[in-house]
């Protein structure tokens, strides 16, 4: 943290803000802990994960950063890098492209019919280890669709594991998706610092399992 940001390690099953079920958000926790001392604005959210998404999280502690981090992050000037567990085994490298409609009747992400307006959908990918039934991806998404990259993980034919709402077979008892927000890269707004901030990744077996695998330990290079 510093004067214009927080970033924290969001868990699985914690909803990034309040939502319908009453559940506790990062929001109510980030607010008791840090009280009135060091937020002089309410936590302003230039980007969100999904509740049983993973990693890293940035907030804005004052109004001033959330313009200046939306204004990175609208000229595609903030790197996100996710892992993510898929089912099968993909190619070793590539882009899925899709168009994406969001449907808030079933709250899911489809890719569109031809004759339907979408979003265009741009997804980077890279194996990083592959074992018997999963693979290990990095991804980098173009842009920030509802739900994209596990919409486009399952358009290609590799659902994110656990996410039964894409196409994953079962789902995970604690109801997460093996879906990993990894790092967070970009120019510090005021200083011009190069900020560049990553997650330890869970620690499941299946996860500790596939980055041995991938020659990380820990989810750090050695």
């Amino acid at each position: 943290s510093d004067a214009h940001f927080v970033v924290v390690q969001k868990p699985a099953g914690l909803p990034v803000q309040a939502d319908k079920t009453g559940d506790p958000s990062v929001l109510d926790v980030i607010t008791a802990q840090w009280g009135s001392e060091g937020i002089t604005q309410f936590p302003g959210l230039p980007h969100r994960l999904d509740r049983p998404v993973t990693g890293a999280l940035l907030l804005t502690r004052t109004a001033e950063a959330l313009a200046a981090i939306n204004m990175l992050f609208s000229r595609h000037a903030v790197r996100k890098t996710y892992w993510a567990i898929v089912s099968g085994v993909p190619a070793a490298s590539g882009v899925w492209k899709h168009r994406l409609i969001q449907d808030p009747k079933t709250h899911k992400a489809y890719v569109a019919r031809p004759e339907q307006e979408a979003t265009d959908a741009e997804l980077q990918f890279e194996c990083l280890a592959q074992g018997d039934r999963y693979a290990l991806l990095k991804l980098e998404p173009k842009g920030g669709s509802f739900h994209q990259m596990r919409a486009q993980c399952a358009a290609a034919g590799h659902p994110i594991k656990g996410d039964v709402k894409y196409g994953a077979r079962r789902g995970e008892p604690d109801r997460s998706i093996a879906l990993h927000a990894r790092s967070l890269e970009f120019r510090h707004p005021f200083s011009g610092a190069r900020q560049f901030i990553e997650a330890p990744a869970p620690s499941t077996p299946l996860w500790k399992a596939l980055l041995s695998k991938a020659g990380l330990v820990n989810g750090v290079s050695p």
